[in-house]
C-alpha cells in the first residue's frame, strides 16, 4: 500500500490535528509520543549503523541528504502521522527541504569538533536571515525530528528551546548554549517520539554530558518554490516507484519552474490532506 492510499483523514484525525496545530502556534513546538513503533526504530538504527560504518569515527556526525544513504531513512519522507500535520501547518504546495542525521556521542569534556558537538542559540535559515517584519521572522520551513535514542532525560545532547519564541525577534540575552536563558526547556523524548518545530523557534543543541549517544533524524519541509538544502534534483533511485505524494515532496511536479509558484491542482496531490483546519496555516 502506498502512503497516498494509506492516509485517509477521518474526523477524529482532523480533530487531533487541530489540537496539535493550536499548540504548535502557541508554543512553537510539539512533542508527539510513540509515532514510530519499536520495530521501526530498530530498523532505522540498523540503517544508521550501516551509514556510520562508512564514516570516519567522530564524537559528532552531521549527515545531510540522509534519505539518499538508506531506503529505511527515505521511508520517513511521507510518514503517515507527520505528513498531514506538516501539510496543514505549511499548506500543500511543499517539498522535502532537508534530511539531516545527527549523532552526538558522550562528550563530558565539551570537546569542540568539526561537526559541531554542540550548537549555540540560533534560528535556522540562510545568511543573511529571512526577511522579518518588526524583527519577527515568519515560518519558512518546519522540521520533524525523529528521536531514535533514549532522550528521556536532560543533558543527553538534547535540543533546547524557548517556548513561544517563534513569535518574537531573536534577541536573546546571550547565545551561549551553556548559559541558561529564561524559560528554556530541554526537549526530552523516548525512541519513536517526534519533536516538531519551525525554523524561527529559538533553539540550541546542548552538549552531551551523559553516557548515552544521541541519535536524531531531522526532516525539514518548505514551500516547493524554495531551494532545498539537500539536492537540486532528486535521484532516480529515490523517484523509482515513488507515490505521487513522495514525487511531489521530492520536487517533481512540472518541467516549467513557474508551476512551482502557481501549480495546477493535479501537480499537488498533497492537497488531499489539507482540510484548512486553522487560519494560521502559513502557506496555502
Amino acid at each position: 500500500m502506498t502512503t497516498q492510499q494509506a492516509i485517509q483523514l477521518t474526523e477524529e484525525m482532523k480533530e487531533q490535528l487541530q489540537g496539535w496545530m493550536t499548540q504548535f502556534h502557541k508554543d512553537g513546538y510539539l512533542i508527539l509520543p510513540g509515532v514510530l513503533t519499536p520495530e521501526k526504530v530498530a530498523r532505522l538504527n540498523a540503517a544508521i549503523d550501516d551509514i556510520l560504518g562508512e564514516e570516519p569515527d567522530s564524537l559528532a556526525h552531521n549527515i545531510y541528504n540522509s534519505v539518499e544513504r538508506h531506503p529505511e531513512i527515505a521511508s520517513l519522507i511521507d510518514e503517515p502521522t507527520i505528513l498531514p500535520l506538516i501539510v496543514n501547518l505549511l499548506g500543500y504546495n511543499i517539498q522535502l527541504h532537508i534530511s539531516h542525521l545527527t549523532i552526538r556521542k558522550p562528550n563530558p569534556d565539551k570537546v569542540k569538533t568539526e561537526t559541531n558537538s554542540f550548537i549555540n542559540w540560533h534560528q535556522d535559515g540562510p545568511h543573511p536571515q529571512f526577511p522579518s517584519i518588526g524583527g519577527v521572522t515568519s515560518t519558512y520551513y518546519i522540521k520533524a525530528c525523529y528521536i531514535l535514542s533514549d532522550m528521556s532525560e536532560p543533558n543527553r545532547g538534547n535540543t533546547k528551546v524557548i517556548p513561544g519564541s517563534h513569535n518574537r525577534p531573536f534577541k536573546p540575552e546571550h547565545t551561549d548554549v551553556e548559559g541558561m536563558l529564561e524559560n528554556e526547556v530541554q526537549v526530552c523524548g523516548k525512541p519513536g517520539d517526534v519533536f516538531v518545530f519551525p525554523q524561527n523557534l529559538w533553539h540550541s543543541g546542548a552538549p552531551n554530558h551523559s553516557s548515552f549517544t544521541r541519535r536524531q533524524l531531522f526532516f525539514g519541509y518548505s514551500p516547493i518554490w524554495m531551494r532545498p538544502i539537500d539536492y537540486r534534483v532528486a535521484s532516480d533511485r529515490l523517484l523509482d516507484e515513488a507515490s505521487p505524494f513522495r514525487r511531489q515532496l521530492l520536487g517533481v511536479i512540472d518541467d516549467n519552474p513557474f508551476k512551482y509558484y502557481v501549480p495546477q491542482e493535479s501537480m499537488t496531490p498533497l492537497k488531499s490532506l489539507y482540510f484548512g483546519g486553522g487560519s494560521h496555516s502559513v502557506y496555502t
